[in-house]
């Protein structure tokens, strides 16, 4: 990722019922930002920063939130109080939990940005760098939109500026979800009229095109669009990657806040990501078993994409394209094709995918009924996916044990609205029970 106009976004931002104010006279002003070509580009740039970079990123918070919340993580030092929260759930997750406060905010920041960036492309003369530029906006806004729909029972599809007198307007999840796809859809339209000059400026580390698809799959899938679904993950590319990239001063933040510690979080020690006995992991013979953990005498600890500052993290994976085809199918009751495309997840080898995760398994033999293959397909996903901050929305959707269920395999359904959020914002829904 490049990082030479990175400083242009270094500002000082209030946050204030969903409102944003540029405020420290010692960095560029929002007007040197958006009046200018170099100011949007490098706005570009910092918005992916902003959302994969440090504690509180949305990047961060959304793995951990997820996999605490779904019971695929755990929490080593119970003197974490803000993650042993989301560990325990229920009453103990409140709006002024930290990590809800700070995946609110940078989600928050990140939709404010992205309006920003559409609203003034036509500053950019270059056509081929304005729709790279204009694209961005729309998938990252989009990208905010769907991981605010993971958490909260509504969202704001839209941020006022501080000092306008307004307050933002909070939106159906399903309506959250729309605007996601609708902003996907505007991003992929671009993709063909992306100049070579807008990858160079801000990098190539994102595919538009493919990324857009991709996105707009998961988010149809969570929607129940299975059709949309079906259509948008075949048109994935599962070649070309789409991954956002670290070093030594923007660092993976899985690793650098609490793997590298081992006094924040882990994985379950296990190995069996949570599961329960009845769709447990075959980690003897699942080579993405032995991606994603490492054994120390029959304790297992997180890999994968979270072993080093530098480790990059997909945006999305093969695996998770081919999982939305099956369960797609499934779901509309298209049975042999849901196997085909579950068998090209358990029988691909790593050397096959794009990133090294393969389970060289046995084909489906499974019962041919519709529960019978979407339970595995979740098993899949649960394993596929690890650490990908989408258990919890898939623990919702395959209707997996809720939290006031017998043997509950997650803690939550939904969070509580940021306190910061309730403050100040007389439009905030009421918090959900659990």
């Amino acid at each position: 990722m490049k990082k030479l106009y990175i400083i242009l976004t270094m500002l000082v931002v209030i946050i204030t019922s969903c409102q944003t104010n540029f405020v420290n006279p010692n960095a560029a002003t929002e007007d040197d930002i958006l009046n200018s070509p170099e100011g949007l580009i490098g706005l570009a740039v910092g918005i992916q920063q902003r959302f994969i970079n440090g504690g509180s990123s949305p990047l961060y918070t959304n793995i951990t939130a997820s996999g605490l919340s779904s019971g695929e993580l755990t929490v080593l030092n119970a003197g974490n109080a803000e993650i042993a929260q989301l560990e325990s759930g229920y009453e103990n997750v409140t709006p002024a939990n930290g990590v809800i406060i700070g995946m609110w905010t940078g989600l928050a920041l990140t939709i404010s940005d992205c309006q920003d960036l559409t609203n003034n492309v036509d500053k950019i003369g270059d056509s081929g760098i304005a729709a790279g530029v204009e694209a961005y906006g729309y998938l990252f806004k989009a990208l905010a939109l769907g991981t605010m729909a993971q958490y909260w029972e509504q969202g704001v599809i839209n941020t006022v500026k501080f000092g306008s007198g307004q307050s933002a307007t909070f939106s159906s999840r399903a309506d959250v979800l729309n605007e996601a796809i609708n902003l996907l859809a505007n991003a992929s339209s671009l993709s063909g009229t992306i100049s070579t000059e807008f990858y160079a400026e801000v990098g190539d580390n994102i595919d538009i095109a493919n990324a857009s698809r991709a996105l707009s799959a998961r988010y149809k899938m969570m929607a129940g669009d299975y059709s949309g679904a079906l259509s948008d993950a075949n048109a994935v590319d599962l070649s070309i990657k789409s991954q956002f990239l670290f070093d030594n001063v923007v660092q993976n933040p899985v690793y650098r806040t609490s793997l590298i510690t081992q006094n924040v979080y882990e994985a379950k020690p296990d190995g069996q990501l949570g599961l329960p006995a009845s769709i447990a992991i075959d980690i003897a013979n699942d080579e993405r078993h032995s991606f994603y953990f490492v054994n120390n005498v029959g304790t297992y600890h997180a890999s994968g994409f979270f072993t080093a500052d530098e480790d990059p993290i997909p945006l999305y994976l093969p695996g998770e394209m081919m999982l939305i085809m099956a369960e797609a199918e499934a779901r509309l009751n298209n049975l042999v094709n849901a196997v085909s495309h579950l068998d090209n997840v358990l029988t691909k080898i790593p050397a096959a995918d794009a990133y090294g995760v393969g389970a060289n398994l046995p084909a489906y033999s499974g019962a041919m009924n519709q529960s019978s293959i979407l339970e595995e397909i979740y098993r899949n996903r649960a394993i596929e996916l690890h650490m990908s901050g989408l258990r919890l929305e898939d623990s919702r959707r395959f209707n997996r044990a809720a939290p006031n269920d017998a043997n509950p395999e997650r803690t939550r359904n939904f969070y509580p609205y940021a306190q910061t959020e309730i403050d100040n914002n007389s439009n905030t829904p009421a918090n959900p029970s659990i």
